[in-house]
């Protein structure tokens, strides 16, 4: 015997599919082709925000506007002969009432049905209907459609959530999201807030004579971040693939072919954990310009997102919640500028050219609490970091663009052409900090294919040494780059997190349509 799933045991499940088949035998189609309507409820309550459009009777007699509209049915009344409703589409909702006598329901041909005791009977809570009538305003003045016809589009077989408790468990809410879209209008207004954002950023990037390409999600050689990948199988070529880590080597590869403006907003997988900011599937924005360096992307950066909170507020000042307290963040250019020693100086009074490393060690040890093991493990450059993370990070309320890394931090970044900082290994690398998280990395791009093959193979050694993070030599790339790549400037933007600041976010699965969930039991 078949195993049902559990919605096939809800009894609204059992009831509306004795309805759908009662609608059968009436030989009302439930789920015709087509239907189109002529405007969305918001646009009808905005162009009739003030208008005057007649009473019920010049709706009944059909002298008032006209318009065919679709949506969900989400409330209903019976009051005597009229009926009330509400009706919401992607764009918000509109009252409607139908009528016992002018109301008509499309396909209804029956001595024992009339049209109001079908939509009494036979439409539930939920059911997708067109609905074709005339405008009037009720006794109170709410702008209401006096339905002539109803045509049912989909007869729902599940109910919605309860329209008092609502859907407030944040599980369901991610996991079904369509019902969240459904429950809460705040939610779709989000994301297509979402979508606003990233036509910005294109327009953005149009502007500055950047071409749009796409690269492939499988690679034969993942690399670009440290990040585990997710591995598949080829069968066509009986080889293992990865799903991309980064956008970053096939977009160098086009700086080499000639292109000299290019980027990519596309999707990437890294095999790590879920938190507030981190989903394993994550879209990413890559943007490299041939001829520049750091400093003209931290310019070309806090310049984007200025412009999109003005187009989208008309100011650069946002209010965020913050872990404990709300802060303002003005996002006015230009932002501020600090090393990443400096950061940790002026935030963590800690002044690491003072320092030996077994005292940086003690410090990370003792103050900050790392493992004694995994200390003595870091270098210098990667002690450096640790005490930027530890001591600095979290003070970086107001954008800031942390500048000159230790070369251990990146394999892919020039190193930096002040002859000190040159001799201590630090490179053109900035990271872009809003609210204590990072939103940006950008580097000078490493165009020596001598220095680049050595750090890369680096790279691979730690990978066989067992860090798993660590990537394989992609002899490929060196090849492309000893054909010539121009000096470069990288980008590389979160788009989930730069939609979070806009959308003042929480969590990164509040902006992520369908964000990863465990597989439930069953």
């Amino acid at each position: 015997m078949e195993n049902l799933p559990e919605y096939h045991q809800h009894e609204e499940f059992r009831n509306r599919s004795v309805k759908l088949q009662e609608i059968r035998d009436l030989n009302i189609d439930p789920y015709p082709p087509t239907f189109v309507p002529s405007a969305t409820a918001e646009q009808i309550t905005t162009q009739f925000a003030e208008a005057p459009v007649g009473h019920s009777e010049d709706a009944a007699a059909g002298s008032t506007p006209s318009f065919k509209i679709a949506g969900r049915l989400v409330l209903f009344r019976a009051m005597g002969k009229n009926a009330f409703g509400h009706i919401q589409d992607e764009a918000g909702k509109l009252q409607v009432m139908f009528n016992k006598e002018l109301t008509q329901v499309v396909g209804l041909d029956s001595p024992e049905w009339n049209s109001m005791k079908f939509i009494e009977k036979k439409i539930d809570l939920g059911d997708i209907l067109g609905l074709e009538g005339h405008l009037f305003r009720t006794q109170k003045g709410e702008l209401t459609l006096f339905v002539k016809t109803l045509t049912l589009l989909c007869k729902t077989l599940l109910p919605l959530p309860d329209k008092h408790s609502g859907l407030v468990d944040k599980g369901v809410r991610y996991r079904k999201r369509w019902l969240d879209l459904i429950s809460n209008q705040e939610v779709l207004q989000q994301f297509q807030m979402r979508s606003k954002i990233l036509e910005l950023i294109r327009s953005y990037f149009k502007k500055h004579q950047f071409l749009e390409v796409e690269t492939p999600v499988l690679q034969n050689v993942y690399g670009g971040a440290q990040a585990q990948p997710f591995t598949t199988h080829l069968n066509a070529l009986h080889q293992d693939m990865f799903l991309r880590i980064s956008l970053e080597i096939p977009l160098k590869k086009l700086l080499v072919g000639g292109f000299s403006r290019v980027y990519e907003i596309g999707k990437v997988f890294r095999n790590e954990g879920i938190d507030r900011t981190h989903n394993p599937e994550f879209t990413e924005l890559e943007a490299y310009s041939a001829y520049w360096d750091y400093t003209d992307m931290m310019t070309f950066t806090e310049n984007l997102f200025a412009n999109i909170a003005v187009e989208l507020f008309g100011s650069t000042k946002i209010t965020l919640q913050g872990d404990q307290n709300s802060h303002e963040i003005d996002l006015k250019t230009p932002w501020i500028r600090m090393s990443m020693k400096e950061s940790i100086k002026t935030y963590g009074q800690i002044d690491v050219d003072t320092l030996n490393d077994e005292q940086i060690r003690s410090i990370l040890t003792e103050k900050a609490h790392m493992p004694t093991e995994e200390v003595k493990k870091l270098s210098r450059g990667l002690l450096i970091a640790a005490l930027f993370e530890e001591f600095a990070e979290s003070h970086l309320i107001q954008p800031h663009h942390i500048i000159d890394h230790p070369i251990e931090t990146t394999p892919l970044c020039k190193l930096h052409r002040d002859p000190a900082l040159r001799k201590e290994k630090f490179v053109e690398r900035f990271e872009t900090f809003i609210l204590g998280a990072e939103f940006c990395n950008s580097y000078t791009e490493l165009n020596d294919p001598v220095l680049q093959r050595q750090l890369l193979v680096e790279q691979a050694q730690k990978k066989l040494a067992g860090d798993e993070e660590a990537c394989p030599l992609d002899e490929e790339f060196i090849e492309s780059i000893c054909q010539g790549m121009p000096p470069a400037g990288g980008l590389g933007i979160g788009v989930d997190r730069l939609v979070m600041l806009f959308l003042r976010a929480q969590s990164i699965r509040d902006v992520l349509l369908f964000p990863l969930m465990k597989l439930e039991e069953g």
